[in-house]
């Protein structure tokens, strides 16, 4: 594909079959294996753990899965499904070129201006590596501000402190304007000139079944100029990659796939433009010992068989820390369920209960005097053995 393009089915490296539990585990793997956490001071880790959460904020929804394959499948991106006719042409949308028809039956027009079918407009901008990141040179030709990019952070957090809820510290990696050019790509003292390959109008055009598609231009990445000298910084891009401190409160009662927004606290906009926001997608380690459904706890608790056929007091330690004394009625059998009321998962004016469900150990070897007793229980008990 591209460089200038994104798979998101080959970043996460699925099928384009695949299905939402596939790619859910894909993301985690990855997610975890490139967290800035686990590679500090590591440029690339912290590229691609962004790239890993943006393909998934794109593959996860449904509904921009549809979009992103629909245009898959127009050849938008050079994948598989464009004909020999969907190479780009430049110049679309200028004066003198190619804007409203590039041939008989072939309509053309910018996924920009279908935004109202679903968002496929906003989707398609984001699909460029650079061409989507304008800085504050772009504004004349834009014609206005541009809005940050939103950022997508997946978070792994405890058991415990989904269920209660608490502060995290995190290392958001977002793309900010670069300072030494001011996001214009241009080493300082250096000027822009046009673009040759899209002549300065920031897309290219191609044809695919009877119409053509504007993308924006890989050579000016969607700018329309390109700079005489490229800046030290930031390699000509106009923005370069920061890790962002922040100190997030997880909400009480957070399940596993929730997501928080942040709002304003992604990337930050151009020309005056509103910073974009930033989605934690939340994952749970799993617990050894409770494990949850909703907001209620559900928890195994082992007894003896004198336990079990005697009755007996346990005590169950619940999720908030403390422990509950727990009456075993006689003659409890395995797989029975106690209901330990209001000591579940909280969240707003709900809370759940937790569960204790007991499960009896026999003992694999028994002394002879235990054997004899036992011998001795079965038969006032009337039990065959």
């Amino acid at each position: 594909m591209s460089g200038t393009t994104k798979d998101y089915y080959r970043t996460l490296g699925v099928s384009e079959k695949a299905d939402a539990a596939e790619i859910r585990k894909a993301y985690r793997k990855l997610a975890k294996q490139f967290h800035p956490d686990a590679n500090q001071g590591d440029p690339a880790a912290s590229e691609r753990f962004k790239e890993v959460g943006e393909a998934y904020g794109v593959l996860s929804s449904e509904e921009k899965r549809k979009q992103y394959d629909r245009m898959r499948k127009l050849g938008a991106f050079g994948f598989p499904g464009g004909s020999a006719a969907g190479r780009p042409r430049p110049g679309a949308g200028r004066p003198g070129g190619t804007a409203g028809r590039s041939g008989p039956g072939t309509e053309e027009f910018s996924f920009e201006d279908i935004g109202g079918l679903g968002g496929l407009g906003d989707l398609f901008s984001t699909l460029f590596d650079r061409g989507a990141r304008r800085g504050p040179g772009d504004t004349a030709r834009t014609g206005g501000p541009t809005p940050g990019g939103d950022v997508e952070v997946p978070v792994e957090v405890s058991f415990e402190m989904a269920v209660r809820g608490g502060k995290l510290n995190l290392r958001i990696p977002v793309t900010e304007p670069c300072a030494t050019c001011s996001g214009m790509g241009a080493a300082p003292g250096s000027s822009l000139r046009r673009c040759d390959e899209c002549r300065g109008s920031g897309t290219v055009s191609f044809g695919q079944g009877g119409f053509a598609v504007n993308r924006p231009c890989p050579a000016c990445m969607g700018r329309g100029r390109i700079p005489e000298t490229p800046c030290a910084s930031c390699q000509g891009t106009g923005s370069v990659r920061q890790t962002r401190k922040l100190q997030v409160t997880v909400p009480p009662g957070v399940e596993d796939g929730a997501r928080l927004r942040l709002a304003g606290q992604g990337e930050r906009g151009s020309g005056g433009g509103p910073p974009g926001d930033v989605f934690l997608s939340f994952q749970v380690r799993p617990h050894r010992f409770f494990r949850r459904e909703g907001l209620d706890i559900h928890v195994s608790v082992p007894l003896n068989v004198a336990q079990a056929v005697l009755g007996s007091r346990v005590r169950v330690r619940t999720v908030d820390g403390k422990q509950v004394v727990l009456r075993i009625p006689p003659g409890t059998q395995s797989g029975t369920r106690f209901r330990i009321r209001g000591q579940g998962v909280s969240r707003g004016d709900r809370t759940g209960d937790q569960y204790v469900e007991v499960t009896i150990n026999v003992p694999e070897t028994v002394t002879e005097d235990a054997r004899k007793a036992m011998e001795a229980f079965a038969e006032a008990s009337g039990m065959r053995h």
